[in-house]
């Protein structure tokens, strides 16, 4: 079974983002949210946008690096516009050091309208294994 995130992301699984870009520092997730993931207003959740840009972010991030995962330090989000119907995250890696990337993402509606728009820096970890001493288990700390 292929798991296109490079790791198995429960959350982002429930949500059902694909990954349609992951290379050379840019990112394309595509999103259509669920009515368990729309607010009172019938738009989309601004904490589920927040993570499709988080992991957009950091699918950009690790793009040039795929054996490592990365973990968020810091986000800024701006929110401009009702996230309606289905949606498109792009990402890009603007910056990086040798332990740190400097991300950005934007949310487009199906239109190709700005809904949202982050900021974001990620440290690049090593995976490690999980689970109880000994076993073999297949997990590993999911960073995106």
């Amino acid at each position: 079974m292929s798991i296109p995130f490079g790791v198995r992301i429960p959350f982002v699984e429930h949500l059902g983002f694909t990954l349609e870009r992951f290379e050379d520092g840019q990112s394309e997730l595509r999103y259509e949210p669920k009515p368990e993931h729309l607010n009172s207003f019938a738009v989309t959740h601004g904490g589920a946008s927040m993570t499709l840009m988080d992991v957009t972010m950091a699918t950009a991030a690790r793009s040039v690096q795929p054996d490592m995962g990365v973990v968020t330090i810091e986000m800024k989000t701006s929110f401009m516009q009702a996230a309606r119907g289905k949606l498109t995250g792009k990402g890009r890696l603007i910056h990086r050091t040798a332990t740190l990337a400097f991300t950005e993402a934007t949310i487009y509606d199906a239109e190709g309208k700005v809904c949202a728009h982050a900021t974001g820096t990620f440290k690049y970890v090593k995976r490690l294994p999980t689970g109880p001493k000994g076993s073999n288990a297949l997990n590993v700390i999911s960073t995106d």
